[in-house]
């Protein structure tokens, strides 16, 4: 059984899952059907900045978080005197992280899903008088969302398991930014932590089994669907 400082850390860590997936779905979806639809020079450059996260250190994706929010950053400036507020050492801050790193891994099922759809059917659409937005909500979206949510889910579970950019972005604050991943590596430093980590490593693992079977799942029925179309 956890302990209630165990649970408090899983349900920290749902939130700053689910806060991310919600926070970097409508980039990830416009950046997917850029890359999948769009003829613009500089595309192959996009691409390439937007998986840079999965390929760089997350060190260094959370130490450029770090200069951008910073409060001499551009971004920690603008929020600071706009709004007032700052995300360093906040739930928010490690939300951002996560959003970032689990963006890439969105935005590559999305654009599979929007390259599956048969371009066929939407011309059918066309002809038939529908607009481009009409198109795009009846048929381009409803034969795409399978995979717009199994990319949903695969960020998820990446956001569960963010630790790099996290800790260098927010660092490791308990009750506020100490996620699964850092509180198992903070256990780990402790004497006889070795069962809150084996505890906590546990749900880790149910967690982000649960996620990536869903997300499979979710595939394998959109890839049926568009077999059958």
């Amino acid at each position: 059984m956890l302990t209630p400082a165990e649970w408090s850390i899983v349900l920290l860590s749902l939130r700053v899952g689910g806060v991310a997936v919600l926070m970097s779905l409508p980039m990830a979806f416009a950046l997917a059907w850029l890359l999948a639809r769009g003829r613009f020079p500089g595309k192959l450059l996009l691409d390439g900045l937007v998986h840079l996260p999965l390929v760089v250190p997350p060190v260094v994706t959370g130490w450029l978080l770090l200069l951008a929010f910073a409060p001499a950053g551009p971004i920690g400036v603008w929020l600071e005197s706009w709004f007032g507020v700052s995300v360093l050492f906040r739930w928010t801050g490690a939300a951002i992280a996560s959003a970032v790193m689990a963006l890439p891994l969105m935005v590559r099922a999305m654009r599979l899903s929007i390259e599956a759809v048969d371009r066929r059917l939407e011309q059918a659409a066309a002809t038939l008088g529908a607009g481009r937005w009409r198109v795009f909500t009846s048929v381009t979206l409803p034969l795409s969302l399978p995979g717009v949510l199994a990319g949903a889910v695969l960020g998820f579970a990446r956001a569960l398991g963010e630790f790099g950019a996290t800790i260098t972005f927010v660092s490791s604050v308990p009750g506020e930014t100490q996620t699964l991943p850092l509180a198992i590596y903070a256990a780990l430093q402790l004497p006889g932590g070795e069962g809150q980590v084996l505890r906590l490593a546990g749900i880790s693992v149910l967690l982000s089994l649960g996620a990536l079977l869903a997300s499979e799942i979710i595939a394998r029925r959109a890839g049926r669907g568009l077999h059958v179309l």
